[in-house]
């Protein structure tokens, strides 16, 4: 009976280990009331005023302590101890703030302007997406439903309401791109950055003039040399930091390339992909005394795309109360695709500081966007049903044809946009009052030329049928020159009406005008927040309401035929954002939780429909429209020290186009019309109206090793509508399936930032530390559908079958910082 319990009791005679030892600081300078504890564990202490620390740790067993301090980073070491062994260690902490702590817990910013959001740009880099940077974290927040582009819709709105900034300059993207898979880069580095502010809708006066959201990037200023570098099957980069002796000039640098070849090789249609894409940037800074500096920033990028289609296997499967079929669409093609995207923006920026509260900023730059799209593909295709039969010699074949036919695809555009811009923002802190104004004069050059046409012939007739002219299905040939001046400029005031800054309002007012329709419009801007002094808990309640004005650029002026609309007016809104933002602690550690609720009613709004991500503008102020919807997000540490949040949105939005009547016919026996009535469309889903989003990022780590970690992103979106192009009868009257998207990503420490234990001959002296990744990108592998090819069978029935996206793919990748 005795004989089980004699192993347990000699075990606990073991006695334990000891650990001493001393944490400091950079400088040797001895740091208190750090926390020490046992990973996966909740034993551990905290070291005295002179950094000094003693634990008793478990014997003959591998444990992980983890060092941990507010403004430091935090710090783990593995131990394996003998019995009664007693080992004395110097941990050395370096300086460097957790952007968790600093969300949750001290920057009342974000707290009080409605709409904000701070992202951590650490993550970027972390997160698995196909994509990558900047833009990947900001999808977990609106949703996405391209893994291919790096847009994004926000609060209904399409890509072209999107405003970024890199340091106060604004950035702009490529315009003839029609799928994701051509697009390159995009302009944010995520290595340079430094900040990252995004305002999903209500943001203030100072910011310009576009009716969705502002993403407003600043990149570091370094103090000390330094630098990364990574690897990965799809991109790979290289940065470096430092500055000046006597710190007076600094310099920010990334180089980049991409090639989403090993990820298009995988699509439905086969051939060769030759993608690729790089980009140098550079940010040089100089101070010239106490109140004066100079910023120059720069940037060169260069997108190829060439694409040689072989083949193409898609594949629908059709139910309905009268028949079940698998449908198949075989194409075989002849031809080539060549594209090229470059850009190329320099700005300098005079930045004078005068007193601690007077400061003003003087900006000149000069973007342009260079791009050329070649295209001339043949297809001859099959359609019918495909066989799915394993068993059967036939399997994957077409067994019944339903139509067949032969289009060619020719388009030979190019655009050239070049803009001057001239700006100056001051602001002044006078206490309860922080004023800021800003004033701009942009000069916008737009030479573009369109020559674009699809030929069909659908058993042996071309499409539209003339037995004795040869038509083209469709055909798109202009040019246009534009020269724009704009004019904008803002007035604002963040008030604190208490000292305790419980109450504060922001209020301002901007305007613009352009000589190209002449329009001046005016956009008064108000947000407040107020935070109860008596409430226990930490809540603060914030909201905003004001008019948003989108002056039409170059792709809202083109019709459907090519021509331009000179008279266009701007798209206009009004908008209300209320919510509140609630801090709590759970298990000592910090979480956040928010709320909003928004509308916005919008006229003078221009149609539009999206293909892929090609979007195609009515180019007539004719409809109007409105979005609504509430957003909750929650922001903590689920495991403790890894950052994680969940962002869940449900949104309608609805548009009624003005003559958007159309008829119904009623045929007799023969389809002949023998009567017609005729009906009003009335409000239709927009191209963004989805009703359910769901993001997800979330870390862990094994509870043993803090050093290998785990992350995961994971989308959801409902379905979405899809427009017939250029059809009033039949908008709305297609569905793009629910998004659904799961990746992973799994990351070990192949080398630590403990330089003091490397030997100087170490190759790897220098490194602060290496990390090795591997991603699975689309973990269950879903087809996901992007847009629809309409395809007619001999009886004229139109068929649907969907262009899928990306299937699952392992990306290996190598990050190394020094």
């Amino acid at each position: 009976m005795l004989l089980p319990i004699l192993p347990k009791a000699a075990f606990a005679q073991k006695k334990p280990a000891s650990l001493t030892g001393k944490v400091v600081d950079d400088n040797e300078n001895p740091l208190g009331n750090v926390s020490v504890t046992i990973l996966g564990k909740r034993i551990g202490t905290s070291t005295s005023d002179s950094g000094t620390f003693q634990l008793q740790v478990p014997a003959d067993k591998a444990f992980a302590l983890v060092f941990s301090f507010t403004g430091y980073k935090t710090v783990q070491r593995n131990f394996l101890l003998s019995e009664k062994e007693n080992e004395y260690v110097v941990i050395r902490m370096e300086r460097g703030s957790g952007m968790l702590d600093s969300v949750v817990v001290t920057d009342q910013r974000q707290r009080r302007e409605a709409g904000l959001i701070l992202l951590n740009p650490k993550n970027a880099i972390n997160i698995p997406a196909p994509g990558g940077g900047i833009e990947s974290l900001i999808k977990v927040v609106v949703g996405s439903n391209n893994e291919l582009t790096s847009q994004y819709n926000v609060r209904g709105g399409n890509y072209d309401e999107n405003l970024v900034y890199v340091n106060d300059f604004e950035i702009f993207r490529p315009y003839l791109v029609r799928s994701g898979q051509q697009e390159g880069l995009s302009f944010i580095n995520p290595e340079l950055a430094r900040n990252v502010s995004f305002y999903n809708g209500g943001f203030q006066a100072r910011y310009g003039d576009k009716m969705s959201s502002v993403l407003d990037i600043q990149y570091k200023k370094p103090k000390t040399f330094g630098g990364s570098a990574y690897v990965g099957l799809l991109e790979q980069g290289l940065h470096l930091e430092g500055a000046s002796k006597n710190g007076r000039f600094t310099y920010l640098i990334g180089v980049r390339n991409r090639s989403n070849r090993n990820l298009l090789k995988s699509q439905d249609t086969k051939g060769n992909y030759v993608p690729s894409s790089s980009d140098l940037q550079a940010q040089l800074t100089y101070q010239i005394n106490s109140r004066n500096s100079l910023e120059l920033l720069g940037n060169i990028s260069q997108t190829k795309f060439t694409l040689t289609p072989e083949f193409s296997q898609l594949t629908s499967s059709v139910f309905s109360p009268y028949f079940s079929a698998n449908l198949g669409l075989d194409i075989y093609f002849e031809g080539r695709e060549e594209d090229r995207y470059r850009t190329n923006m320099i700005g300098l920026a005079w930045v004078q500081q005068l007193n601690k509260k007077l400061r003003l900023k003087w900006m000149a730059s000069r973007f342009e966007n260079d791009e050329k799209e070649s295209l001339d593909i043949t297809g001859a295709y099959l359609f019918g049903d495909r066989a799915f039969d394993k068993a059967k010699p036939d399997f994957g074949t077409i067994t019944n044809p339903l139509g067949a036919g032969v289009y060619q695809n020719f388009a030979r555009n190019k655009l050239n946009i070049a803009l001057w811009n001239f700006s100056h923002k001051g602001s002044y802190d006078q206490g309860k009052h922080f004023i800021q104004w800003g004033q701009t004069i942009e000069r916008q050059n737009i030479s573009d030329r369109l020559n674009e046409w699809e030929y069909q012939d659908s058993a042996g007739y071309s499409l539209p049928y003339n037995p004795n002219m040869l038509n083209l299905s469709k055909v798109l040939k202009a040019s246009a020159s534009l020269d724009i001046t704009r004019l904008s400029g803002y007035i604002q005031d963040n008030i604190i009406f208490h000292d305790s800054a419980a109450f504060t309002l922001q209020a301002g007012l901007r305007y613009n005008y352009n000589t190209l329709n002449k329009e001046f419009l005016l956009s008064p801007r108000l947000g407040f927040s107020f935070k109860p002094a008596n409430w226990e808990r930490d809540v603060i309640f914030r909201g905003a309401a004001g008019l948003y004005h989108q002056p039409p650029f170059y792709r809202e002026l083109r019709r459907y035929d090519g021509t331009i609309n000179k008279d266009l007016k701007a798209q206009k809104s009004w908008q209300v954002v209320a919510g509140m933002d609630y801090n709590f602690k759970s298990g000592n550690r910090p979480f956040r939780f928010t709320a909003e609720a928004y509308y916005k009613q919008m006229w003078d709004v221009v149609p539009y429909d999206i293909d892929n991500v090609r979007i195609r503008y009515f180019g007539e102020n004719r409809a109007k429209a409105y979005a609504t919807g509430v957003e909750f997000r929650f922001f903590g540490e689920l495991v403790k020290d890894a950052e994680s949040w969940v962002s869940i949105g449900l949104m309608r939005t609805r548009e009624d186009l003005d003559k958007d009547t159309y008829y119904n016919y009623t045929l007799d026996a023969n389809n002949k019309p023998i009567d017609s009535t005729q009906t009003e469309a009335g409000w239709l889903r927009r191209p963004s109206d989805r009703l359910l989003t769901i993001g997800m990022f979330l870390q862990d780590y094994l509870s043993t090793n803090k050093n290998f970690k785990v992350y995961l992103n994971m989308l959801y979106g409902s379905n979405l509508p899809y427009n017939i192009p250029n059809s009033v009868k039949y908008r709305n009257a297609l569905e793009i399936d629910p998004y659904m998207r799961i990746d992973i990503g799994f990351s070990a420490l192949l080398l630590d930032s403990d330089k003091a234990n490397r030997r100087s001959h170490n190759p790897f002296r220098n490194f602060e530390n290496i990390w090795a990744t591997l991603e699975v990108f689309n973990l269950i592998d879903r087809n996901n559908t992007i847009s629809y090819m309409l395809i007619k069978d001999f009886s004229n029935t139109v068929f649907a079958m969907p262009n899928r996206l990306t299937p699952r793919l392992i990306n290996l990748k190598l990050i190394a910082r020094f």
